[in-house]
């Protein structure tokens, strides 16, 4: 499989979730080894474009308030980045803003979306991925993500060093009353 520079898109989600995850995250890093990273909902993941990103986060945030999103179970694969994750239903509000970015970052890349909120990445057997599974119990039936980041990374992400290497190109927040992009150097 070839490996290539991409930049992703991310919904973040805001608070209370945003420090339970955030929590959870590092607790399930540091109990199993495994990378530290923000939690977040991956809207699209297109060609390394950086003077389109601007313009992508600005469209979003133009078009977008904060979007809920309804849990529907927590799950785990052998894939690297979807060790154990929280499942969301896609909604019309994620395929437009799916939508939009693509357009704006002038992008026909076909990311499949299927939103989810990765809690761990890390190679693990099947019998310890199900353990693990069936010992979270998220507390949110509803999640509301209300900041979009635009981050460079590799595709596929499969290591520690892949993750350690993500970094944050700009970031904004869906609120009403501000929709300005920032500029941002390496990952919060």
């Amino acid at each position: 499989m070839s490996r290539r520079i991409v930049i992703a898109y991310w919904l973040t989600p805001a608070e209370p979730a945003r420090s339970f995850f955030r929590s959870l995250v590092k607790d399930l890093a540091r109990r199993y080894n495994a990378p530290l990273f923000e939690p977040h909902v991956t809207i699209y993941v297109g060609s390394n474009h950086a003077d389109a990103v601007k313009s992508a986060i600005s469209e979003a945030a133009r078009a977008n308030k904060p979007i809920k999103l309804k849990a529907v179970g927590i799950g785990h694969s052998s894939e690297f980045i979807k060790t154990l994750f929280v499942q969301f239903a896609l909604n019309v509000e994620m395929r437009q803003l799916n939508e939009i970015i693509r357009k704006a970052a002038q992008d026909s890349s076909h990311y499949d979306l299927k939103p989810h909120l990765s809690l761990l990445y890390k190679k693990m057997p099947a019998a310890a991925r199900r353990e693990l599974t069936d010992s979270i119990k998220a507390p949110f039936s509803e999640v509301t993500f209300d900041a979009l980041r635009a981050i460079r990374c590799i595709s596929p992400t499969q290591s520690r060093a892949d993750v350690e290497g993500w970094r944050v190109l700009a970031t904004t927040s869906f609120r009403a009353e501000r929709s300005g992009v920032e500029e941002s150097r390496g990952v919060t």
